[in-house]
């Protein structure tokens, strides 16, 4: 056959034949090159990818705070909703039009900023001071570098620049304070009554009726979804480990990390900061230069602190005279740190270039580094020596189950045998949540996503924290279910008679209202329903009373002389109320104290420059090619 094929495919028509064969190769590797980089963001903000492990983690980290915040009445179900993807996903996107904005403009975090949001942090601090101790070992509990850990600080930070930015320049007057606290402060005078319930005339309720309230509202009343699902799990702290370490292994481990234990040198400094703006041109670098060296050639320890506060351009600092406190090497840039640590104790250093500007660095004082004796530390060598053991018998553990069920993956079982792990079962629970585990929103969005309850397979490893993992697989599914007709009868029963009634009263109410407009008194129309008047003066927005009516009494216009505003009021419990407005006053501004007014600029000035950021995000929206793929998300 080939070689018939051979003999035949010979001349021009063996070219044209052998070019369209290869054309549709190259095509189709092609279409699988650029549909496999399609597939690889679920959204593309310009040239920056937003890639699907991100959005996991962002989806992720949302579900298990809104889980802390809301407890019991946490609806994992809401984190898999479309619409609750999207939003999740404009804010990142949000964020990353922010960052090019940064980055088009020229705004950065400043090696400062990061510096003063670090030791700010409480766990960072000891006696309401920076140590240096407490956060190297926070970053080591967490497996971060300082720079990794400085690189997550600088980017939450770069974030707020532009809303921080714009905040920063929202002026908010005092006509527009008085305007608002007018509001604030007015003054209503009030008539109202409420309406008696009416008295149906016939309350019967037929079975035909009753089955098709039922029908068309089913989805009132739904068993919900719910599955029980088996699960083997991994717990550091209950795995049987290994003998505590001897004196000798502990000695061995002391003397590889002395360094560990050696107090760095700390340095007490204050600066003087000359900023030079990014992208600075060379005249406004000279300018900045000759400043500093200005400051320099002024400055000694007597006056320091004072030029520090008149002229340093480092807001975080020049309250207090520019003092930094107590710095280790590492913690500021590299040519601070090389300019800090080659004074003496007492001398003021010559204009030092950095990131950030010209510093002028007085040094005025120092500790030596101290190495901490073997005695000392052995407690804490025990501590990490058992903790290492455990987080490597976990790890070890950990990643077995995982390859287990991951080889079996329709059963637990060849896992629990080769582990001997037992299988456990939960109760029935929901995408709500249940009791224990159940209650997990990780396990909870595993247990009813596709490829455990469609598909029927194990699920992934779950790290549910703190050395602690489980593989789930779904027991027992209940889909979603009506209830039976029978068991809620009485409930649509009630629900008919309840519409009726509403249906009546709502006549009732407007007929009323009808002749309140007419002329006829609030009280002779009170009086026909058997219903009394209640009048209420200088009603304010914050007053006493059910929150439906002072809704409507803000709500109407003001009433001209004589002439009342009526409404009627659904008080949302299936009762209405009529309503008068007679008269409207301006609150008494001179009243309103100075700290009332202080407080209300800022969220004022909060509310206007959170509008204007929204404003100049739609903006970069409009200027920037933003793709969405729908299916990863």
């Amino acid at each position: 056959m080939l070689q018939a094929m051979r003999n035949k495919m010979h001349g021009w028509p063996s070219i044209i034949v052998l070019g369209l064969a290869v054309l549709a190769m190259s095509l189709f590797g092609m279409e699988s090159y650029f549909t496999s980089r399609d597939s690889s963001y679920v959204a593309k903000v310009g040239k920056h990818d937003i890639d699907q492990r991100a959005f996991q983690d962002r989806v992720n980290q949302l579900r298990q705070q809104a889980s802390a915040e809301q407890g019991e009445h946490f609806d994992s179900s809401i984190f898999e909703k479309p619409e609750t993807k999207h939003r999740i996903l404009d804010g990142m996107i949000d964020e990353q039009l922010l960052l090019q904005a940064n980055a088009d403009w020229g705004l950065r975090v400043s090696d400062l900023a990061m510096r003063d949001y670090i030791a700010a942090i409480p766990a960072f601090q000891l006696n309401g001071q920076f140590d240096g101790t407490s956060y190297r070992a926070w970053l080591a509990s967490q497996r971060k570098t300082p720079g990794m850990f400085e690189d997550e600080v600088r980017s939450s930070l770069a974030v707020q620049l532009l809303p921080s930015a714009i905040n920063d320049s929202t002026i908010v007057g005092n006509a527009q304070i008085d305007r608002f606290l007018g509001l604030l402060t007015q003054r209503r005078d009030l008539r109202y009554f409420q309406l008696p319930r009416p008295a149906l005339a016939d309350s019967a309720v037929g079975d035909a009726e009753i089955a098709a309230w039922y029908k068309a509202h089913q989805a009132d009343y739904m068993n919900p979804e719910q599955v029980s699902v088996k699960y083997i799990e991994v717990n550091g702290a209950e795995l049987p480990l290994a003998a505590a370490p001897d004196d000798a292994e502990l000695k061995k481990r002391y003397a590889n990390e002395k360094q560990r234990f050696v107090q760095p040198e700390q340095r007490l400094a204050s600066h003087i900061l000359v900023d030079v703006p990014a992208n600075a041109t060379p005249e406004q670098q000279k300018a900045a230069l000759a400043k500093a060296e200005k400051i320099a050639a002024e400055v000694n320890p007597g006056n320091f602190a004072k030029l520090a506060e008149q002229d340093s351009q480092d807001l975080g600092s020049r309250r207090q005279g520019g003092d930094l406190g107590w710095l280790e090497k590492g913690v500021t840039s590299a040519a601070f740190d090389s300019a800090l640590f080659a004074l003496q104790k007492g001398q003021i250093s010559k204009p030092v270039l950095s990131t950030d500007g010209y510093h002028i660095i007085w040094l005025r004082d120092l500790r030596s580094g101290e190495s901490k004796p073997f005695e000392e530390v052995r407690d804490q060598l025990v501590k990490e020596a058992t903790a290492a053991e455990r987080d490597r018998t976990y790890n070890e553990v950990a990643g077995k189950m995982s390859d287990n069920t991951y080889q079996n993956p329709t059963s637990l079982e060849p896992a629990s045998v080769a582990l001997k792990l037992p299988i456990k079962t939960t109760a029935l629970f929901s995408r709500k949540g249940g009791e224990g585990l159940a209650g997990n929103p990780k396990v909870i969005a595993a247990a009813f996503g596709d490829d455990v309850l469609v598909q029927g397979n194990n699920s992934n490893l779950i790290d549910l924290g703190n050395n602690h993992s489980v593989v789930i697989h779904v027991d027992q599914h209940v889909p979603a279910v009506a209830k039976p007709l029978a068991q809620v009868r009485n409930d649509v029963r009630q629900k008919i008679i309840d519409e009726r009634i509403a249906g009546v009263e709502k006549k009732q109410a407007d007929e009323a209202l009808a002749r309140l407009r007419k002329g006829v008194s609030m009280e002779d129309v009170a009086k026909s329903l058997n219903a009394s008047v209640t009048t209420a003066n200088e009603v304010v927005r914050h007053g006493q009373m059910p929150v439906p009516l002072l809704t409507q009494a803000f709500l109407l216009p003001h009433p001209a002389a004589g002439k009342p505003q009526y409404a009627v009021v659904d008080m949302q419990d299936g009762s209405y109320v009529l309503l008068a407005v007679d008269k409207v006053q301006d609150g008494d501004l001179s009243k309103v104290p100075a700290e009332q007014r202080d407080t209300l600029r800022q969220q004022m000035t909060q509310a206007y420059g959170y509008e204007a950021t929204r404003e100049l995000i739609g903006q970069l929206r409009a200027k920037t090619e933003i793709k969405v793929n729908e299916k990863l998300m």
